[in-house]
């Protein structure tokens, strides 16, 4: 998942070969359910609030943290 301020707005999908490797199972298992409803809503937010990163200019702390398509 990406946030900005704690806000989700995109993810990642995880490789076929991560599937059922155990540490990520581990990690996976310890954060947040996000379902897509959740993502659509706080995609849509951010972009009312003109504050997408993917779709508007922003002046951001860490942009390589982004997502780089």
């Amino acid at each position: 998942m990406y946030f900005i301020n704690h806000v989700p707005f995109t993810f990642d999908d995880v490789p076929e070969s991560l599937w059922y490797d155990k540490e990520v199972l581990d990690v996976a298992d310890n954060e947040r359910r996000y379902e897509p409803e959740d993502l659509y809503k706080t995609s849509f937010y951010l972009i009312d609030e003109e504050c997408h990163p993917m779709m508007f200019e922003l002046d951001l702390v860490n942009p390589e943290m982004l997502p780089q398509e």
